[in-house]
């Protein structure tokens, strides 16, 4: 098994390409042990020290280390051992998640009623725009709300915590949403 490893804008993440289907169809971001505890791939992840966060996606796994200081974790260290766990588990057989994927944000989505067509407009942007560039750098931006003029998005994976995920809600996203819903005024990670 060949696993191709791609930097990302995020300096505490990087992205693993397996080769293989990681989550077909879906993601599913975990940033405790706990919170893996439905998913033996993440499991296994979490077993590394310096793993602070897993992400996964359609073809591809995205880890977040600790950040330390000098004494900490390096990518040069980590790299090797999250190689191994994921060719053990492509090898176990196990399934990369038991159940259903957690839900993306904490909670339901929310808008007014008589904001729905700008709402489907905004949902429609970001999957054929937003999202599939966010997945090259190895994250993910759902919806979460509309609002006064306002758009919440939902930040996973690399995005979470990217030093320049502000740069890319304000000038990417939201320069995108406003040039074709002129209704928006600003664009918000939740």
């Amino acid at each position: 098994m060949f696993i191709q490893t791609e930097a990302t804008p995020n300096p505490a993440t990087l992205k693993f390409l397996p080769g293989k289907p990681v989550l077909p169809g879906g993601s599913a971001e975990f940033r405790t042990p706990e919170e893996a505890a439905a998913s033996p791939l993440a499991m296994r992840l979490f077993e590394i020290p310096g793993v602070a966060g897993v992400f996964l996606a359609d073809d591809f796994i995205t880890i977040t280390k600790e950040e330390r200081d000098e004494s900490g974790f390096e990518w040069a260290h980590l790299k090797p051992a999250i190689l191994g766990a994921i060719m053990e588990h492509y090898s176990s057989g196990a399934p990369v998640l038991e159940g259903a994927a957690p839900e993306a944000g904490d909670g339901d989505e929310f808008f007014e009623e008589g904001d729905r067509q700008i709402v489907t407009t905004i949902k429609e942007l970001l999957e054929t725009r937003v999202r599939p560039a966010v997945a090259q750098d190895g994250g993910d931006i759902t919806f979460r709300g509309y609002r006064d003029g306002t758009v919440y998005l939902y930040m996973r994976g690399a995005c979470s915590g990217c030093p320049s995920s502000t740069a890319t809600l304000k000038y990417g996203i939201q320069n995108l949403l406003r040039h074709f819903i002129p209704e928006i005024r600003e664009v918000e990670a939740v």
